[in-house]
């Protein structure tokens, strides 16, 4: 397996770098956060994305994609995580896309997928009911009523849910909370009657929302897939995500290292840099070698993807347990050996260490994670 990006894929990294930390450093986080904007994201910014390619990069050309694959995206992702860049990227894109090309039929791809790669479309998968992923627990009912069904239910912490144009709704048409059969996915407009949406505040002051569902009626028609078989289609799409999220948390616990580094060769104490004492020095290199790790985790997923693998979903629970014990250590550490000015709103760090915190709790935490290696690799 190859971890050698190729010149192209060189190039989109070079390219999204250059946008990023030009156009959307921390301070245009910053000043998102505290404005309170509806969307939770620069509609600019997002403009400028979708005239980059950005939206397409993993859709087909036959809708206006570019077909460029998962690596590529990946190092947009880790780009992004360096300078806490919000955007409908994740949640449009890697989520709701997914979704209707993977399981959408021609006419649900022709109608949706060129609008998302246009910028004129944004999705949000409305999956989770509780305060944990549990994608099997679903218990959201879609009941059968002449020729469509009847949705009822609530969603909770919803990615860029208050502001999306149609929602993928996982809900449960037969079955038990649990089982993998009976999950069916509906595309439905996020403005149908019966329809609330209540913003979330998250910790990371990214977009989410709480979104109840009473009497939705959807027609056979909004059906993603077949009826029952949702998990067929939502699994890939779910490892995927996993693997693309922790290439983010990668850029971001990336830019904490060189963060607390920079920090290190600079503050002085007892009038010789901090840098120098022995202590920090190997705690600096303990979390050297496990970005490094991290960084071969995520690459390895990547590939995967890429290349089809069926180790996908075990590499993708690696990489997602693994970044999310790393980053909330290397953010532990960043805070702690910036000292007090680590913990306030003044430096940059403790932002990163919020992102963290949510992103570690999105699509699921280690425990999850690692119950599903082991399962997956036959204990």
């Amino acid at each position: 397996m190859t971890m050698v990006l190729s010149e192209e894929q060189i190039l989109l990294k070079d390219t999204a770098r250059e946008f990023i930390q030009s156009q959307c450093p921390v301070g245009e986080f910053r000043k998102l956060r505290d404005a309170r904007s509806g969307t939770g994201y620069s509609a600019a910014h997002w403009r400028t994305m979708v005239e980059l390619g950005w939206p397409g990069i993993l859709l087909p050309e036959d809708c206006g994609g570019m077909d460029f694959g998962y690596v590529g995206l990946g190092g947009i992702m880790e780009e992004a995580g360096r300078t806490l860049l919000a955007s409908p990227l994740f949640a449009t894109v890697i989520l709701g896309a997914q979704c209707v090309q993977i399981g959408g039929s021609r006419r649900q791809r022709e109608s949706v997928l060129p609008k998302v790669v246009e910028g004129q479309r944004t999705l949000a998968l409305a999956l989770d009911e509780g305060s944990r992923h549990a994608p099997l627990e679903t218990a959201m009912s879609a009941r059968t009523d002449g020729d469509g069904f009847v949705l009822n239910g609530r969603k909770t912490f919803v990615l860029d849910g208050g502001s999306a144009d149609q929602l993928i709704v996982v809900a449960r048409s037969s079955s038990s909370p649990g089982e993998e059969h009976g999950l069916t996915l509906f595309l439905v407009d996020a403005n149908s009657a019966g329809i609330s949406r209540r913003e979330l505040t998250l910790m990371d002051e990214r977009g989410a929302a709480q979104i109840d569902f009473s009497n939705v009626r959807v027609e056979r028609s909004a059906v993603l897939g077949e009826v029952g078989q949702g998990w067929k289609v939502l699994s890939p799409v779910l490892d995927a995500a996993c693997i693309l999220l922790a290439a983010e948390m990668l850029g971001g616990i990336s830019e904490c290292f060189d963060r607390t580094v920079a920090y290190l060769k600079d503050r002085e104490q007892f009038g010789v840099k901090i840098g120098s004492f022995q202590a920090l020095k190997h705690r600096a290199a303990k979390l050297f070698a496990e970005v490094e790790l991290c960084r071969a985790a995520v690459r390895a997923g990547l590939v995967a993807l890429d290349r089809g693998s069926d180790q996908v979903p075990l590499l993708a629970s690696l990489a997602k347990s693994r970044l999310n014990d790393i980053a909330k250590l290397a953010t532990n550490e960043a805070v702690q050996m910036h000292g007090g000015i680590g913990v306030t709103d003044e430096l940059d760090i403790g932002l990163f260490l919020k992102r963290a915190r949510v992103t570690a709790q999105t699509l699921g935490d280690s425990s999850y994670h690692s119950d599903r290696f082991a399962r997956l690799s036959g204990y």
